[in-house]
């Protein structure tokens, strides 16, 4: 933080009361609504909320005749609002926790591929050092986990940065990259081909994730190159209770990340088939919010997390 911004809060003044009326203003869009939500007279929501947008000299909301909506001014201070409200409520979580003799929390986001293989292992690591330490753990896609990241609901995420996204409050730490493979139920009719090109597959059934979906794309553009025309018996899907099931009742096949396809192998659901597929997934990593102070409990997971994807995808370890 800058010696400007200090002054800037200091001048403000702001109040945790503020704060909590603007998340308040934009779940109900009525300041009546909003000041018995925390048990204020309306009169005193609306001078707390003048005398906000007095300091910054900006309208936070605009004012319709059933309500109000946040203005594009509105909409930035009510997001980190949400964030220094979360951050406050973890802080004292971390305070009640370590009154009670334990280590604190960590709330990690998570996509599929890294959740098989690398953090149930660096969870494993973190316990037995710190047996006491809360863990919580919300596996999603990309997209999903930025946003609760940025809402400051989680600490750190390991997953992917898409194009699309803005990345200047973010910072990513690359881990790893995510190869595809070709699975099967046991004893599928292609199991014991020694070796299988795309053509040979081309005309297969396959459960693919849905149109529009990264992977889906990079697929169909894969038989595209090959000059083959991408498979058209398909089911979309990307609820794995139900592509697991489908794959052990049906010759269906499908396209996954090696890692997930490497854990059911290993336990007898699949087969990986051997075929090249020359198409892959965005390298994935450690996301965090530029300038976020982690807490004791996120080092930890974080250490331990660089140190497994340093010995399963062979990268120097960077220093915490």
């Amino acid at each position: 933080m800058t010696k400007n911004d200090t002054n800037w809060f200091l001048q403000a003044r702001l109040k945790t009361r503020q704060l909590l009326l603007l998340v308040a203003l934009d779940d109900e869009r009525n300041i009546h609504r909003a000041a018995d939500r925390l048990n204020m007279t309306q009169p005193a929501a609306s001078k707390q909320l003048k005398d906000l947008e007095d300091m910054l000299e900006v309208s936070l909301f605009e004012r319709h005749p059933r309500g109000m909506t946040p203005t594009s001014y509105g909409e930035a201070m009510i997001r980190h609002s949400r964030m220094a409200l979360t951050s406050l409520g973890q802080a004292h979580e971390d305070i009640v926790a370590l009154k009670a003799g334990l280590s604190g929390q960590v709330e990690v986001g998570v996509i599929l591929a890294p959740a098989i293989a690398l953090l149930p292992r660096a969870i494993a690591r973190v316990k037995q050092a710190a047996p006491m330490l809360r863990i919580g753990v919300q596996m999603d896609g990309s997209n999903v986990l930025l946003d609760r990241l940025q809402r400051g609901t989680l600490d750190f995420m390991v997953a992917r940065i898409l194009e699309q996204e803005d990345r200047a409050d973010l910072q990513f730490e690359e881990l790893g990259d995510e190869p595809v493979c070709a699975v099967a139920r046991i004893g599928h009719p292609m199991q014991g081909v020694p070796e299988l090109a795309l053509k040979d597959i081309a005309n297969a059934g396959w459960i693919l994730s849905p149109q529009g979906s990264i992977l889906r794309h990079r697929f169909e553009m894969m038989f595209r190159r090959a000059g083959l025309r991408p498979p058209v018996n398909v089911i979309d899907t990307s609820a794995p209770l139900i592509i697991t099931s489908l794959l052990q009742q049906t010759d269906f096949l499908h396209v996954m990340p090696v890692e997930i396809a490497r854990y059911y192998a290993q336990h007898g659901m699949l087969t990986i088939l051997p075929v090249d597929l020359p198409c892959k997934m965005d390298s994935f990593g450690i996301i965090t919010r530029t300038n976020q102070l982690q807490s004791p409990g996120a080092k930890i997971l974080l250490r331990a997390i660089r140190e497994i994807a340093a010995e399963i995808y062979a990268l120097p370890v960077i220093a915490a």
